[in-house]
């Protein structure tokens, strides 16, 4: 995709809220086309409300602050629209939908992104498919699984890393998606991941943890309490945050709570047919 080479995704003040509680205080962020970014941060500190966020959940409002892709405001699209224009996001808690398997899903969801008259043909779909799922190392008999539907938190996430593959968006967001993994599976994930890495796509990586960042090499970590993107830095910071854990942070910069409230597992799941709110 060409003008994913131009890749320039910016976040400015953002503020967003959920039942009227403002959880997201002032975000900025800018990534540019190759760059791998990580963000960290203790539980509760507003990680994965930006993730859903900037992907157009339903529940959480985006009361001001700005969102642009290549200069298009993301704000003015609907959540079908960020993907087309090359947004994707691997769900922490991904939703099961009994009754649509992974293919057809998939295909159904490619060629949406192509329109009508480039459909991808079943057997170039089923090849493609299948060499993806052989990468992530998943039984072939997943293809004809309901999405999700039954699987075990490892294999959600597999599933997760699936779809980003065959989707090839130009910026990926995954929401502690190393979350349940063992160390195996783990680096299974990373290798997919890695293998996407290239100048015209960018990621935005979730996590707690710096395991996964020893196998995903980022470019920027940031730290997130109360809402904000506290600190920056490179890859070190998150050694250092592994090493030392969060409290350095929080003393260097006064900060006491650093959480904007619990995060719960079910603000995060996705009901089918939704619209983003607008402000």
């Amino acid at each position: 995709m060409q003008m994913s080479k131009l890749l320039n995704f910016k976040i400015d003040k953002l503020k967003a809220s959920i039942e009227g509680k403002e959880i997201l205080k002032g975000i900025d962020l800018n990534i540019k086309g190759g760059e791998v970014h990580a963000i960290m941060g203790p539980n509760g500190t507003g990680k994965s409300t930006l993730a859903s966020t900037l992907m157009g959940h339903p529940k959480f409002e985006v009361t001001s602050g700005e969102i642009t892709l290549n200069g298009e405001d993301v704000l003015e699209m609907e959540v079908s629209e960020r993907s087309r224009a090359g947004m994707f996001l691997a769900m922490q808690y991904p939703s099961e939908i009994p009754g649509v398997t992974n293919a057809d899903f998939l295909r159904s969801a490619i060629n949406a992104h192509r329109g009508e008259g480039n459909e991808i043909s079943l057997i170039k779909f089923i090849r493609l498919m299948e060499k993806q799922m052989a990468a992530l190392e998943m039984d072939p008999q997943f293809m004809h699984r309901y999405l999700n539907e039954g699987f075990s938190g490892g294999e959600k996430k597999r599933n997760e890393i699936l779809q980003m593959m065959m989707m090839e968006p130009s910026l990926a967001i995954l929401d502690e998606i190393d979350s349940g993994l063992d160390i195996d599976a783990l680096k299974i994930v990373a290798a997919g991941v890695n293998a996407m890495r290239s100048e015209d796509r960018s990621f935005l990586i979730i996590t707690h943890y710096q395991r996964l960042l020893n196998y995903v090499k980022p470019d920027f970590v940031h730290v997130m309490m109360q809402g904000r993107i506290v600190k920056s830095g490179g890859p070190e910071l998150s050694e250092r945050l592994e090493a030392e854990g969060y409290d350095w942070v929080k003393e260097e910069l006064g900060i006491v709570d650093e959480t904007v409230g619990i995060e719960k597992e079910e603000e995060f799941k996705i009901p089918m047919n939704t619209v983003a709110p607008k402000y």
